[in-house]
C-alpha cells in the first residue's frame, strides 16, 4: 500500500532526503507521496523511512492504494528497471 503524508504535516522537510525512490517533494501546502513511485522501502529498506524520521506521525497508509509486498516489490523492481 503507497503512503500518503496527512495535513498534520508541519513541513519539516526531514521525509524528503530520506525517500529512495524520490517519491516525496513538496506540495502546495504540505509534502506529497507519489503513490506511483511509493514502494514504502520495499527493495531499500525493512522500514518505510519517511515514517522512521517523520516527527509528528503524519505519514500513514493510504487506504485507497492497497499493495501487498509482492505487489510494492514488482514495483520496486519496474522502477529499477526504467532507470
Amino acid at each position: 500500500m503507497a503512503l500518503i503524508i496527512t495535513d498534520e504535516c508541519i513541513n519539516c522537510d526531514v521525509c524528503e532526503p530520506e525517500c529512495p525512490n524520490e517519491a516525496i517533494s513538496q506540495g502546495e501546502e504540505i509534502y506529497d507521496i507519489n503513490s506511483n513511485l511509493c514502494t514504502e522501502c520495499v527493495g531499500h529498506y525493512n522500514e518505510p523511512q519517511c515514517v522512521i524520521v517523520c516527527p509528528v506521525d503524519c505519514i500513514i497508509p493510504n487506504p485507497d492504494i492497497v499493495e501487498n509486498k509482492e505487489q510494492l516489490q514488482a514495483k520496486y523492481q519496474a522502477l529499477i528497471s526504467a532507470k
